[in-house]
């Protein structure tokens, strides 16, 4: 709407002027001069896509009819536009079309030698036309650029002080982990292993062992996840647990005691480290559960290789005895069907028949 407007206004001020009311009059018939402001106005019009052709039709107009209208919204746009080697060169332009004007109003005589051939009204037309646009055009583009600039600043300024609050909060929430969960497990594997060192039976002592071994490797777990907190994001890391990794995982639960089985179907193939961690965190949780709520219940793990995905399923039967009721914050499943769903999965959780339960998930690999 704004360049229609500045067409429509260049369009009356060209005619204006040719007709002699705020100009030289021409003696060209009027329809010809109403062609004339029209073709200057659908040159302004079309100045939100290039001002170069208002500039040629600003030129020509001022040389042949003393038309100033459309050169001075050209060189007003200039200035918005143009700089360095470019601006000069627009402004030797400008001086050659001034001259050339000049030499046209002398030979013609009359007003046109007076408007453009004469020093003193030739000076100040030109100022009026190309001289104060041009500035006026330098000093709304240096305002626009201060302000681009001063908007950059305090938008750096906003990410920086989000960036100090998030490393803050991050040192904030590793400080209490460190303060309360590793203390607490460092607590526990000193104790099993002391209870190591004083068991009365061989039965003991590997379940003691074995407690220990799972305490330190929590804590190594939570070493990493302290360091994901507490060191940029592009900082070298030990490489979070996968597949690779399951067997030593499932290891640790036979040895407290719970039948599990695996089971692989479909031809292995490598797939993306995110679906391969996704993948042992759904056993894990999984298996976390049923040691929680299932005791001694046998398990069955498969990793099945399909087309286009992985499908993890854990499925566990009945519980032999109620188990002791351990202490959780109930986040886990939650968290879990995010991980999944983030990689564009689906995580399924279903009670089965005969007291079972069973966790499947199928991630695209």
């Amino acid at each position: 709407m704004r360049f229609v407007l500045l067409g429509a206004g260049v369009f009356a001020a060209s005619l204006l002027v040719v007709n002699g009311q705020i100009g030289v009059p021409s003696s060209l018939p009027f329809p010809v001069l109403v062609a004339v402001a029209a073709v200057a106005g659908l040159a302004a019009w079309q100045a939100r896509r290039s001002w170069w052709p208002l500039a040629a039709v600003g030129a020509a107009g001022y040389v042949w009819l003393v038309m100033w209208p459309p050169l001075l919204v050209a060189s007003y746009y200039a200035g918005l536009a143009l700089s360095g080697r470019r601006l000069a060169a627009y402004l030797g332009g400008c001086l050659a079309v001034c001259g050339i004007a000049a030499l046209a109003g002398a030979g013609r005589g009359g007003p046109y030698e007076l408007m453009t051939a004469t020093t003193g009204n030739a000076l100040i037309l030109a100022l009026a036309v190309i001289g104060l646009p041009l500035a006026l055009g330098l000093l709304v583009r240096t305002r626009r650029e201060a302000a681009r600039e001063r908007a950059e600043r305090r938008e750096h300024e906003h990410v920086m002080r989000a960036e100090r609050a998030r490393a803050q909060e991050r040192a904030r929430i590793a400080r209490e982990m460190h303060d309360v969960v590793a203390h607490r497990v460092s607590l526990m594997v000193l104790h099993a292993g002391a209870l190591e060192m004083r068991a009365a039976d061989e039965e003991t002592e590997r379940a003691a062992a074995l407690i220990g071994g799972i305490g330190r490797e929590a804590l190594a777990n939570l070493r990493d996840v302290l360091g994901v907190l507490r060191t940029p994001e592009n900082s070298p890391r030990r490489p979070p647990p996968a597949l690779g990794d399951l067997d030593r995982l499932l290891d640790q639960s036979r040895a407290l005691g719970i039948a599990v089985a695996r089971h692989d179907e479909g031809e292995a193939r490598p797939v993306e480290p995110a679906v391969e961690r996704t993948a042992y965190r759904v056993v894990q949780e999984a298996l976390t559960n049923v040691h929680k709520h299932a005791g001694d219940a046998a398990t069955d793990v498969l990793i099945r290789y399909g087309p286009g995905e992985l499908e993890v399923e854990v499925r566990n039967q009945a519980p032999g005895s109620p188990p002791e009721e351990l202490p959780g914050a109930g986040w886990g499943l939650v968290g879990l069907r995010e991980r999944v769903e983030l990689l564009g999965g689906t995580l399924r959780t279903s009670a089965q028949d005969g007291g079972g339960f069973l966790v499947s998930a199928r991630i695209p690999a």
